[in-house]
């Protein structure tokens, strides 16, 4: 059997429709017959377009993008395999993906959801905090991937200071000057970046493996209840950048942190660290959805500022 082959015909002309090649990689990649019997659209995914496919007996999820998204995806199947093979938070299992003329696709297992209010939330604690043991020498990833629609720059360090300057807040800086946000945002980034140290008085923090993107639209609970992750941004780094991000929008309930920190206790500073962590996410924001975040990142950056003033 194949191990996830991948379909790269670039310069073939195909049909619009991908769903004929996608039944022949799926055949493959499982080593049992598949073809597309019915297709469903499936709404809540603002980059891909998403699908439940059926046939012979099967269903499967599939994401879709154009042609040239095939890398995006290759990160996601990777990221998901990460967390997988973890054996601590359920994932989608990548199943295959590829490309041809006109789309690229990323096939998943298909998981049936159930209701998040019945969900086990106090599992999806314990389950993060088991995941973010799983830990590496360096921080950062063997590839690069995505958050959003934005690359996330994944360059290995042993330095959690140097890879947070470098390829994550100071990343996003450099996109929003080139986005043309410069005055008053680069002053204050350039002041905090020059103050990063202050921050972490202590040891470097562990490289723990990470979703990335931990929002509540990134979480489920299957049929079961039991929960489930997916869209990944992975990388190795800091643990509390996750829980940070859980903080930033809501939709985490009181039990999911009281497990979490039952089995994996927050350091005191991680409550100013989080500020720092979630700007990250509010500078992409910023970058992919424009000015309306502009004021909330300088305010952010002025918060952090104070503390060290």
């Amino acid at each position: 059997m194949a191990a996830n082959p991948v379909i790269r015909e670039p310069n073939k002309y195909k049909p619009m429709s991908p769903w004929a090649d996608i039944a022949a990689q799926i055949s493959v990649a499982t080593g049992s017959p598949f073809h597309v019997e019915e297709t469903s659209s499936i709404g809540g995914g603002c980059i891909n377009e998403t699908h439940r496919i059926e046939g012979n007996g099967r269903r499967f999820f599939v994401k879709l993008n154009h042609a040239d998204s095939l890398t995006m995806f290759e990160a996601e199947a990777a990221g998901l395999q990460e967390i997988h093979e973890s054996r601590t938070l359920r994932v989608p299992v990548p199943v295959c993906r590829g490309a041809n003329g006109s789309k690229a696709w990323l096939v998943l297992e298909y998981l049936g959801m159930g209701s998040v209010s019945r969900g086990d939330a106090a599992a999806l604690g314990s389950g993060l905090a088991a995941m973010h043991h799983c830990s590496s020498e360096k921080f950062g990833w063997a590839r690069d991937n995505t958050i959003g629609a934005t690359p996330q720059i994944n360059e290995t360090s042993f330095d959690w200071i140097q890879f947070w300057r470098d390829y994550r807040f100071g990343y996003q800086l450099q996109l929003a000057r080139a986005n043309g946000h410069t005055g008053k945002l680069q002053t204050l980034g350039e002041q905090l970046m020059a103050r990063l140290d202050f921050f972490f008085p202590g040891p470097q923090p562990v490289a723990s493996l990470l979703h990335g993107d931990l929002w509540s639209g990134n979480y489920s609970f299957d049929l079961a209840g039991q929960p489930v992750l997916f869209d990944p941004a992975v990388y190795y780094g800091d643990r509390e950048t996750d829980i940070a991000m859980t903080e930033l929008f809501g939709g985490f309930p009181a039990v999911f942190y009281a497990a979490y920190r039952e089995a994996y206790p927050l350091d005191p500073g991680y409550a100013t660290r989080k500020t720092l962590y979630n700007l990250y996410h509010i500078l992409n924001h910023l970058n992919l959805f424009g000015v309306g975040y502009l004021h909330q990142a300088e305010q952010m950056m002025k918060r952090l500022l104070a503390e060290v003033r």
